[in-house]
């Protein structure tokens, strides 16, 4: 049995029954509030033993509409309910003020696994796990770690060094651009990989970032966008959530191009997005609920790399971008692989980074 919490109904009242759906498509959004369900309380649950004994929740703070991280998220339940025969929950736009409850309620409610999708929810599964030793706090794209605390992420320094190889390559104006919505440890290293993926092919070239502050505003995502442009910017590699569209739809307009993030978004604008980096989190999620049910998780990182392609990869690329390009940047991708190129921590200008070791994609 899966279960939907309505964020309002879910503090104060109880539960909701919905059924799960397998192929929806979902960082942090706007705390819109989801309509209420009729609560109830006393529905049964139809579940094996070990079902019981196992039931897996998901925290998104974003809608489960947003064709992008929350719904990778809301995927992952039904990954889960069909892999693991188990009882499935999530809870949907919570915005930062009724993080800690939310964790809380569902340890309340003997949830052995309990996915806080989102590095901005470090804090609230530090605080909540402490009085709950008895669940397994799960952080999506986190680097929090604790007895009952582990961290699920992809490589982001690989992908975001391939998104690099090509923007580098295609790049008119030697001026390329890193889009996001907040700086955190995950999204920096999206940034420094793409970076030096770009210096590693085009010396020459020169990285901005840029901040919206919000994953799903596509309004405050076109003002980047054209601020960008305005300054010389010709490829752009966005890293957002429903905001997406109006990044790829200025850059369209404007016949400059784009980098995708998370699905492969080629056919939302075969013109303008060059490849894309594709990062597959509900099957990444999926995978940690198998660890955890059969032989337990611990309290560390979970890292996916390029070496899981079902997982972490590139996406198709356009007919625009040559052959050479499209060879170049194989290249560096067998080479991280292979570990030829490898990443490590560094401190440049004194500050901690993350540098290239080897010379593999030369």
């Amino acid at each position: 049995m899966s279960q939907r919490f309505n964020r309002r109904k879910f503090l104060w009242y109880g539960t909701a029954t919905f059924g799960t759906s397998l192929l929806l498509k979902a960082c942090a959004s706007q705390p819109s509030i989801p309509q209420a369900s009729s609560p109830s309380p006393t529905a049964s649950v139809s579940a094996s033993p070990v079902a019981e004994r196992f039931r897996v929740a998901i925290v998104l703070p974003g809608p489960i509409t947003d064709n992008g991280w929350n719904q990778a998220g809301y995927e992952a339940m039904g990954i889960v309910k069909l892999n693991l025969k188990t009882e499935t929950a999530y809870v949907e736009k919570v915005p930062q003020a009724d993080q800690v409850e939310v964790l809380s309620d569902f340890a309340r409610r003997d949830f052995k696994m309990i996915i806080a999708h989102g590095g901005q929810f470090e804090a609230a599964v530090k605080q909540v796990a402490a009085q709950f030793p008895e669940s397994f706090f799960v952080v999506s794209d986190g680097v929090v770690t604790g007895k009952n605390i582990a961290s699920l992420q992809v490589d982001h320094l690989q992908i975001a060094y391939l998104a690099g190889t090509v923007a580098g390559q295609m790049t008119e104006s030697n001026k390329v651009a890193f889009l996001t919505a907040q700086s955190f440890t995950t999204t920096d290293q999206e940034r420094r990989g793409f970076e030096l993926g770009a210096k590693s092919v085009n010396p020459k070239v020169e990285v901005k970032a840029s901040y919206t502050n919000d994953w799903n505003d596509v309004g405050k995502a076109k003002e980047a966008t054209t601020a960008l442009l305005a300054a010389g910017v010709d490829v752009v590699y966005n890293m957002l959530d429903a905001a997406a569209p109006g990044v790829l739809q200025t850059l369209s307009d404007k016949g400059a191009y784009a980098i995708g993030y998370f699905e492969d978004q080629l056919n939302l604008a075969p013109k303008t997005v060059l490849t894309s980096a594709v990062q597959d989190y509900g099957l990444a999620i999926a995978s940690v609920a198998e660890i955890a049910r059969s032989k337990g998780l611990e309290g560390k990182i979970y890292k996916m790399g390029l070496d899981k392609p079902n997982i972490l990869r590139l996406g198709k690329f356009s007919t625009i971008v040559p052959e050479d390009v499209q060879k170049r940047t194989m290249q560096a991708k067998e080479a991280i692989v292979t570990q030829k190129i490898k990443f490590e921590d560094c401190q440049v200008n004194g500050k901690p980074n993350w540098c290239v070791k080897g010379t593999g994609a030369s």
